[in-house]
Order: C-alpha cells, then structure tokens, then sequence
C-alpha cells in the first residue's frame, strides 16, 4: 500500500515539474479555456480576435488572426505554445513547430472532441483535476442535451456564415455537430470544407426547413424569396463560434433557436 501511495505521489510531482509556466495562447477559444481551468495566471500572451475575457485585458498581445508577431512570441519566452491551426498561416505553423517550444495543437470536430481537448490542454498547465471535472461537466450537459432534443427525424438546417458571398458550415465542422445535438442536420455535411462557399440555387435544392442566421441584415436578405424567408431565424450569439467550455451553453440556446417548444 506504502509503495502504491509513493508511486503515486512521485507520479504526480513529476507531472507538476513538467506543467507549463508561461503559456501562449493562438485563439480565443484556447485562452477561454486556460480561464475556465482556473489558469490565467499562466498567460503570458495571446493572439487577438474579438473581445477578452475580463481577466486577461493586460495580456500581452502577439498579434491578431493571420498576423502573428513571432518575434515578440519569442520575447516572452513560452515554454507551452496552444495552436489553433487556422489562426495563423501556413508558414508560421511550420515556423512554430520548429521551435524548441512544446505546441499543443487543438482542432475539435465534434463536442466530444472539445471535451477531450479540455482535459489534455489542463495536464498540460497542471490543472489536471480541474480539467477532470470540467470534462465530466462538458459530457453531462452534453448528454443532456442530446436526451432533451433528439428527433426520429433530424430538422434540415440551413447554417449561414456569411452572405456576400454565401458561406455555411462543413460537415467535418464543430457547429454541424451542434446542430445533430440539437435534433437538426446540416444540408451541407456532406462537405468537407470547414466553410464551403455555396450558391443560392444550391440552398434551394437542399430545401432546408429551417434556415440560421447570425444578423438581422443576413436575415433580411433572404425576403428576396419569400418562401424561405419564412424559415429564417436569427442565432446572434457568438458562442459556437469559440470551441471551449462556454460552447456547451451556446449550444443550449441554439437548441431552443432550432427546437423552441421542447
């Protein structure tokens, strides 16, 4: 039992001696997540895109999306680097994996994917127990979830992105998974694109029975063809936008948006 015990403890002070002290962060979403394990403290930059959670506003920045400034990443000396791949360009992720600098690289496809990720970035910043226990909390609502809003019949959804041009949501993409929470499936999940341009007369083909967009300008642009504008409704929130922990909620509310009686 002795043995065990010690076993166990040199295990566990082995992986402290390992854990990160100074982190960059290359999305939002990462940087969500570090907050939401209860490490802040260990950001010593991050890369820009929208607002900052309240608690990182005197972060050091390192750049924007697509626009690293990889000298000053290197001035502020990381030791655990999280990378979101689209965030930077091709050429800076090779540049990155380069370095003699840990790199975490965090893509979910699907929510159960984001959980996982969850709990691997929080051993890696030695927050292994809190990532536990976010993870468990991820899974449980997910479950959730999926129980409250399954269909025998999934809902056909129309998830616009953007509308000059016309952009949605690939099959291999976190959100489509989202939407088969919430009882629904992506028209387009038969593409592989993580944000596949498609055309007018395309959406009409696939004859969506509900239509989601992210403004009231994108909403408005569908009375052009009155007998979708009718199946348009509106999803603002920004949240499934951003794979961390605040996600499962944004998928909440976008379940009662696709499924607003149950």
């Amino acid at each position: 039992m002795m043995r065990r015990w010690l076993a166990l403890l040199l295990l566990a002070l082995s992986a402290q001696a390992l854990a990160a002290e100074r982190v960059v962060s290359l999305a939002p979403s990462l940087s969500e997540i570090v907050v939401e394990l209860g490490a802040a403290d260990l950001l010593v930059g991050l890369l820009d895109g929208g607002d900052r959670p309240p608690v990182l506003a005197q972060v050091p920045s390192v750049g924007h999306y697509g626009q690293l400034n990889m000298e000053r990443l290197l001035s502020l000396q990381p030791d655990l680097i999280l990378l979101w791949p689209g965030s930077v360009g091709p050429a800076q992720r090779e540049q990155l994996q380069r370095l003699n600098i840990a790199v975490y690289v965090a893509e979910p496809h699907d929510l159960e994917q984001l959980t996982t990720q969850v709990q691997a970035i929080a051993e890696q910043l030695g927050r292994a127990q809190a990532g536990r226990q976010l993870a468990a909390q991820l899974r449980q609502r997910l479950a959730e979830l999926r129980q409250r809003y399954q269909r025998a019949e999934p809902l056909r959804v129309f998830y616009q992105v953007w509308n000059t041009p016309l952009y949605t949501v690939g099959g291999g993409q976190i959100i489509s998974d989202a939407l088969s929470v919430c009882g629904a499936r992506n028209v387009f999940d038969d593409l592989k694109l993580p944000a596949p341009q498609v055309s007018i007369e395309a959406v009409l083909q696939r004859d969506p029975e509900l239509i989601l967009v992210g403004d009231q300008a994108q909403k408005e642009a569908w009375n052009v063809w009155p007998a979708m504008a009718a199946r348009v409704r509106l999803v603002p929130d920004k949240g499934l936008e951003r794979p961390s922990g605040q996600m499962l909620e944004a998928v909440a509310r976008l379940c009662q948006v696709v499924a607003p009686n149950l």
